[in-house]
């Protein structure tokens, strides 16, 4: 392990990532779970990467665990080989071994056409589930219901799939209809199915569906840097893993890359660190231009506001 990465965050600088993202609770994903002990953020990460291991990280900043579906769905087009008892006692696992377990993703069912209809699709297999999306809908209701009740005491969030706005409102009826659950009194609904819309209108209008239906706090999956622009009004919490991939395009390491031996930094502390430092400063310019905006407009003539 490079000597450079053994850094533990200040107090301080603890407390200012709390506030770097203003009311957005920004959680940025991660392959690598020794990141839990050492970023001093908050991270996102996969039971995927945490399920084989030994010995756990202790985290020293809140955390988001994401039950991997959609590698899951991807790889295998079921959950099948992932029971949910087995996830259940992992979860209390984690959320005692490492700590600070903010909450724990379900074993939902994304509804993207790749995963139902299987194939190649950007150049990667899906197995393909060959259901349709209400089929998706009533297995993702029914597992949250099978997760609450094998381990009520653990912070399970409710998600949310489709593929219109209909399809997520008629997906939030179902939860109330088959198992009581009200979303709009859940502390954080997740939205799924949206990190491939981000550019496009159809995210805002789903986003914007799902706050009409009721929901107070939205938790967007996946999102990238030109989404959050787009989409930041809509939600409430993200996650995102789009440094990685950032890193991974640019080829070769940094200048500052503690190990300059590698071909990429798409694992490395200081990139994550670097490029979430670059998403926030970029969120607090596009919020402050909109807020100009806003006000230019409301003078009338499109002339700066009277001090």
């Amino acid at each position: 392990m490079v000597a450079q990465e053994r850094t533990m965050v200040s107090t301080s600088a603890l407390q200012r990532q709390t506030n770097e993202f203003g009311a957005l609770d920004f959680l940025t994903g991660t392959h690598e779970p020794s990141h839990l002990e050492k970023a001093g953020v908050r991270l996102f990460v996969s039971d995927t990467r945490l399920r084989r291991r030994k010995t756990l990280p202790r985290a020293i900043a809140p955390f988001g665990l994401d039950s991997g579906g959609f590698s899951q769905l991807q790889k295998e087009g079921s959950w099948d080989s992932v029971p949910p008892r087995e996830y259940v006692a992992r979860v209390r696992r984690y959320r005692d071994e490492i700590g600070q377990l903010l909450w724990a993703a379900p074993q939902d069912w994304m509804c993207e056409e790749a995963i139902i209809q299987g194939g190649w699709w950007g150049g990667q297999w899906f197995h393909g589930t060959k259901k349709s999306v209400p089929e998706h809908q009533y297995l993702s209701v029914i597992n949250a219901v099978e997760l609450r009740m094998l381990a009520p005491e653990l912070p399970w969030r409710v998600v949310l799939q489709g593929r219109t706005p209909d399809d997520y409102r008629r997906h939030a009826d179902l939860y109330d209809q088959l198992a009581g659950i009200d979303v709009t009194a859940e502390p954080l609904v997740c939205v799924g199915s949206v990190c491939r819309l981000q550019d496009t209108t159809l995210a805002g209008e789903i986003l914007r569906a799902v706050r009409r239906h009721g929901v107070q706090r939205i938790h967007g999956f996946g999102f990238k840097t030109l989404g959050l622009l787009k989409h930041h009004a809509y939600i409430d919490s993200a996650d995102s893993l789009a440094w990685s991939d950032d890193a991974r395009r640019r080829g070769r390491p940094t200048e500052d890359c503690p190990r300059p031996w590698v071909k990429n930094c798409a694992n490395h502390l200081h990139y994550l660190l670097t490029w979430r430092a670059a998403l926030a400063q970029k969120l607090r310019l596009h919020r402050s231009r909109a807020e100009q905006l806003t006000l230019w407009s409301h003078t009338g003539d499109g002339a700066l506001p009277a001090a």
